[in-house]
């Protein structure tokens, strides 16, 4: 039956669709027709969730008593939490202000919720995540794109911010590190956004999801500077927990009662399974195995950065976080779709074309992701070189 699309709502048709996802659901049929696919296009890390955590969730489970927890999360691990600011970064956070989230998307869904009323305009780098920008959208609002460049590492400036701001302009939204481009905010460019848009008395929302995996850099966080920033974090990425869905919001003081009407009525509450798993996330050992599997994630950049540029991508900002490349093509294609579409059916390499992340030279870009071993780089190297040479 066709679907009748009266039934749709408005915002549906602004909301643009994932092409990596696309790209994903292609290379598992080539996959199932017995072709070999290297994948560099999701942004899921290769290894598998650390021992101590799924021991962790064993034992829970055996108990038995798998109910509902707090809306805002278990006490004990929004403790944790807190311990892990105060013992990496020397940040002393009120647990109260912490609220444990299904995923970071569902941390940037409460503290969009919270803050954006319809026809609210928020402000983003163009390259960004696109889902944030789907998400500002879903609650009635719009996004205002700032172009940035290599020149700038990829990072909107306090000179965009007051130059771009209007009246119905409700917040900034940032990411450090940055997906797509890995890039990092200096705390002195963190502190000088949090100055323009508090002078707009506007909000800032500064996505920390890649936190921890950075490279040749401290390890950093908004809150050793800001106690008026939504802050988003995840146990997905440095923590290696992707599947169980799980990730936190630091809200500023005062939030969490309200924040917590608006996850009780959207979520009820994060997985408990996950809460139990993720409290061991933070022990000795797994720790251990957090900065192991950094290290890993150096190491491949360290292959696939100078490969690319070796075979004529330009690279304009050295990545220091996360673990992508995002890698101008323009010397070498015309543009990233056609490009992505060749990669994948005649190399069986998958990347993400650039029209995922916005539009400012979208398509004179890919991202390619290091979320797969030194020696399937090396071999994705050859196979894009058959290509683009």
């Amino acid at each position: 039956m066709n679907r009748p699309d009266r039934f749709l709502s408005d915002r549906l048709h602004d909301i643009e669709p994932f092409h990596v996802m696309e790209l994903l659901r292609r290379a598992r049929t080539l996959e199932a027709q017995g072709r070999d696919i290297i994948h560099m296009e999701v942004g899921e890390p290769d290894f598998n969730t650390p021992q101590p955590i799924i021991d962790a969730a064993t034992r829970f489970l055996a108990t038995g008593h798998v109910h509902y927890t707090s809306g805002l999360g278990m006490p004990s691990l929004r403790e944790a939490v807190a311990r892990f600011y105060a013992e990496r970064f020397k940040v002393d956070i009120n647990p109260d202000r912490i609220i444990i989230t299904p995923g970071a998307s569902g941390a940037l869904m409460l503290a969009l919720a919270a803050t954006t009323n319809p026809g609210d305009i928020w402000l983003m780098g163009d390259p960004t995540y696109p889902s944030n920008r789907h998400l500002v959208r879903a609650f009635e609002g719009s996004v205002h794109l700032l172009p940035v460049g290599p020149e700038q590492a990829y990072q909107p400036s306090a000179a965009q911010v007051t130059d771009a701001w209007q009246a119905r302009c409700r917040g900034l939204m940032v990411a450090s590190p940055s997906n797509p481009t890995g890039t990092i905010i200096s705390p002195e460019q963190l502190d000088a956004l949090a100055t323009a848009v508090r002078t707009k008395a506007g909000v800032l929302i500064v996505d920390e999801i890649y936190q921890g995996l950075t490279y040749g850099v401290s390890d950093s966080t908004a809150l050793q500077h800001l106690d008026d920033a939504f802050v988003i974090n995840s146990f997905s990425k440095f923590f290696g927990m992707t599947g169980w869905r799980l990730g936190w919001l630091v809200a500023p003081e005062g939030f969490a009662r309200d924040i917590e009407r608006l996850a009780q009525h959207f979520f009820i509450a994060p997985s408990t399974v996950a809460q139990h798993a993720a409290l061991a996330a933070f022990s000795p050992a797994a720790m251990a195995i957090h900065e192991e599997r950094r290290d890993a994630f150096d190491a491949r950049r360290k292959v696939l950065l100078p490969g690319l540029r070796e075979l004529g991508f330009k690279v304009g900002t050295e990545p220091q976080g996360a673990f992508y490349v995002y890698a101008d093509i323009s010397a070498l294609a015309d543009d990233c779709e056609s490009l992505a579409q060749r990669l994948i059916e005649e190399a069986g390499v998958a990347a993400t074309p650039g029209i995922d992340f916005g539009h400012h030279r979208s398509r004179a870009h890919m991202r390619f992701a290091y979320t797969t071993g030194i020696d399937r780089l090396h071999e994705a190297l050859e196979r894009i070189a058959r290509i683009v040479k």
